[in-house]
């Protein structure tokens, strides 16, 4: 067994963007598991919008102490354990770390089904950040009817993606928004969305006016400010805004840019309301089980990147919060 781990540490809380210089890769001997714990070789590391929140000193989320490893949901497999009910080869997924090697009390970790391939299903499609806040934001929250005009930002995100193709299945006309023409082009071409819209190359405003000229029945938010207020000016009566995230937000949590348009909610007897998937706990194997019948049908499918090495993971989360990438981002270990 490796003997040694790598982890990614905060050194400096970053000002804006979390550039790369704000981390350093750190090697550390193992130590001897305590009665307890267990240790678990770690595959897949997940990318989240959110860790941004967690590196500043303040937020929503926990936080990352100066010199702390970085706070990431991962997956892996157990190589040793001194904890019941949990032993050596079983699949698991939970606050890892942005580490090769995580050695902890597995209080807050699940045992997975690796029957599904690659255990990255388990960050993507399956996990609790991803598809899982999706389909509880569709069904708890937005509650799309068929003939719906439902707008979703970040669409070609892992959030957006599978809220998108819950909403098409649900009878809605769907309308993407999304940085390229490479995001715009898969949104339409592969998950058949009925059109998407370039924040980066087009007025999202005047898109959608075009697109929905009767309004915007529900939007489905991951974004906010610019992108927010644009659709707001656009809702529909009695239209519903869901706020799922606000990406474009959190590099900067103490001077959040608020909607200037809200009061379009009182024009329209629209309604606004934010979420998260741990408020649903009685949602969460539900939507799992769910999730797993459309990955085995090919019902509902989230794209992943995936880039490999321990030492990328700086580099990939300036990678998400550029808009890079398409789907669920991942560092493999």
């Amino acid at each position: 067994m490796t003997q040694q781990n790598q982890s990614v540490v905060l050194v400096k809380r970053p000002v804006g963007d979390a550039t790369p210089d704000c981390f350093e890769l750190q090697a550390s001997q193992l130590e001897p598991l305590a009665a307890g714990e267990i240790r678990v070789a770690v595959e897949y590391i997940s990318v989240d919008a959110g860790t941004r929140t967690m590196l500043q000193g303040e937020g929503f989320h926990r936080q990352v102490a100066l010199g702390g490893v970085v706070l990431a949901g991962g997956v892996g497999r157990v190589i040793e354990s001194q904890a019941e009910g949990f032993s050596v080869g079983q699949a698991v997924r939970g606050p890892l770390g942005a580490q090769t090697i995580a050695t902890l009390k597995p209080d807050f970790l699940e045992v997975v089904d690796d029957a599904y391939g690659e255990l990255s299903v388990h960050l993507g499609l399956l996990g609790g950040s991803t598809g899982i806040t999706a389909w509880i934001g569709m069904h708890a929250v937005a509650k799309v009817s068929p003939g719906d005009v439902f707008v979703v930002s970040a669409a070609a995100g892992a959030v957006g993606c599978v809220a998108g193709q819950i909403a098409k299945q649900a009878g809605a006309r769907v309308i993407g928004i999304a940085g390229g023409s490479r995001k715009t082009t898969y949104l339409v071409d592969t998950l058949g969305f009925d059109a998407a819209i370039d924040y980066k190359g087009s007025d999202v405003s005047e898109r959608l006016k075009a697109l929905a000229p009767e309004g915007i029945d529900v939007f489905f938010d991951n974004v906010g400010g610019e992108i927010l207020d644009a659709v707001l000016d656009q809702l529909a009566l009695r239209a519903k805004v869901v706020i799922c995230g606000a990406v474009s937000q959190y590099g900067h949590m103490n001077r959040v840019e608020g909607p200037s348009m809200y009061l379009r909610l009182a024009e329209r007897q629209a309604s606004m309301e934010g979420f998260a998937y741990f408020h649903f706990p009685e949602l969460i194997p539900v939507a799992k089980e769910a999730l797993a019948e459309a990955l085995k049908a090919g019902n509902i499918v989230m794209p992943e990147e995936i880039l490999p090495g321990i030492e990328r993971y700086p580099e990939a989360l300036s990678f998400m919060f550029r808009g890079g990438n398409l789907g669920k981002l991942m560092v493999r270990v």
